[in-house]
């Protein structure tokens, strides 16, 4: 299974997508973990120590790597470099493992948001590609509110694609446009998930805010969440409740998945 992660920023896509991991590996499964999101945080959510989680250096900042690959030096535009370049041995290369998870850490260019063929997107988009395509693993994509950096073939081979949401206007607004995106882009299966719940109220303002979309469960507003992300642990061992909730939420998708 491939599932992407999206939402507005701060709305919980990270735990989210680290409970998941955890949830799939706790049934033997071989799970790969994608942060793609520039502000990178699912290092933490995984419960990765801080001082090992600097040593893992985003793909896109790796220059000789990308130079290696492509031909290219990144930053450069124009030129002749390889749109192909080789990626299947970067996850057990590049990737830091944790109780049956690879974490990779994909990093931004500078130029990745205007869709350029620039060498370290052209690296970032075939790694993305070749994970979501080509793996049997599952894998499972942290990425921005944006997903601009999804292809048409790759989004195309996402098996679930799930919009975080909390109770807010601008998180709804959000949501709506990561549908119409998905939609462009040939993705088969939107989901929300709506997250900080405190009550039936905040239920009923999201589930009339994303009418026409799915609702695949929520989670509680849950102060174990917080106190995790202070400690720099996983919320997964952190927030029984919390992963709880997502399990729900996680059969609820496959189920409706398998239906299909």
């Amino acid at each position: 299974m491939k599932i992407a992660v999206t939402g507005k920023g701060g709305v919980g896509k990270t735990t989210l997508s680290s409970i998941l991991s955890y949830l799939f590996a706790s049934e033997g499964k071989k799970v790969i973990s994608v942060d793609a999101d520039p502000d990178a945080n699912l290092a933490s959510a995984l419960g990765i120590p801080p001082e090992e989680a600097k040593k893992i250096r985003p793909i896109a900042d790796l220059g000789e790597l990308i130079e290696e690959r492509t031909g290219a030096k990144p930053g450069s535009m124009g030129g002749i470099f390889k749109i192909n370049p080789k990626v299947d041995d970067l996850p057990e290369g590049l990737g830091y493992k944790i109780n049956g998870i690879t974490l990779l850490v994909m990093g931004k260019s500078k130029a990745a948001s205007s869709g350029c063929y620039c060498p370290e997107n052209v690296l970032l988009r075939r790694l993305l590609k070749h994970l979501v395509v080509e793996r049997d693993e599952i894998v499972i994509v942290d990425m921005e509110a944006g997903i601009e950096h999804l292809t048409r073939g790759t989004a195309g081979s996402v098996d679930a694609f799930i919009v975080v949401v909390e109770p807010g206007q601008r998180s709804i607004q959000t949501a709506g446009v990561v549908r119409d995106m998905a939609k462009d882009l040939g993705v088969k299966k939107v989901f929300v998930v709506a997250n900080k719940v405190r009550g039936e109220e905040d239920i009923a303002f999201i589930k009339h805010g994303i009418s026409g979309m799915e609702l695949a469960g929520y989670i509680t507003f849950n102060d174990a969440v917080m106190q995790a992300d202070i400690k720099g642990a996983s919320p997964f061992s952190f927030s029984p409740k919390t992963v709880e909730e997502i399990r729900s939420i996680k059969i609820e998708i496959e189920k409706t998945l398998n239906a299909g």
